[in-house]
This record gives C-alpha cells, structure tokens and sequence, in this order.
C-alpha cells in the first residue's frame, strides 16, 4: 500500500545578504531551489517552505549571516502499514536531504503517514 509520509524540519544556511530581508529570501530561494531539484529527481514527492529567520546577525561588515529555514517534506512510499511507512518515510527524507547537502538539518516534528 502506498503511503505519503512527511516531516517538518529546520536547516541553517549561511550566507552573505545585504539585510536581514534579502539574506532570508536568498535563503529561502536556494533551499527552494534544492528541494524542487530532489522533486523533479522524484526523490521527494512534494515541499514547502514555512519560514526563514535570522539565527545570527554577521558580527563584521564581511561576516555572513545565518539563517534558519523551516520547511516540510513529503516522500511516497510503499509499506504494509503505516508504522512500516513512518520508518521508511523517516529514512528516506534524511537521506534525500543529506544527498542535497543541507546543513544542520534539524527535525521539528516526528514523521506522519497517510494512506
């Protein structure tokens, strides 16, 4: 049986930006940009982009800032039930990010499937 498995996850990325709104839109966009190439690998099945925020400011004028990137991933799987799918959707989504070469990627909620 097919299931659709997501998770919610944090990732940092670092970058230069000449303010807080355009170092988060750079931010935003290239984790876009990684996500929708790992969707049209149909490595994940879907994505979204839930927010970003500064998580340190630059402490010099060519210091970079970093930024903190809240997104949602879905992978489809196939399992005989839904703990079955949880597990292998959960090991899925990490190694699809880990192939994107995110950094920090922390998890923001457990993994949840559905039919």
């Amino acid at each position: 049986m097919e299931f659709a498995v997501s998770r919610d996850g944090t990732t940092l990325v670092t970058l230069h930006g000449g303010s807080d709104t355009t170092a988060c839109d750079e931010a935003a966009e290239g984790l876009a940009a990684s996500l929708e190439t790992l969707e049209a690998e149909g490595t994940i099945a879907d994505w979204a982009i839930d927010d970003s925020e500064v998580y340190e400011h630059p402490t010099g004028p060519f210091d970079p800032y970093t930024i903190t990137v809240a997104f949602s991933v879905t992978v489809v799987v196939d399992a005989a039930d839904a703990d079955a799918a949880t597990a292998i959707g959960a090991d899925s989504i990490d190694a699809a990010l880990e192939d994107a070469d995110l950094d920090s990627v922390t998890y923001t909620s457990p993994a949840t499937a559905a039919p």
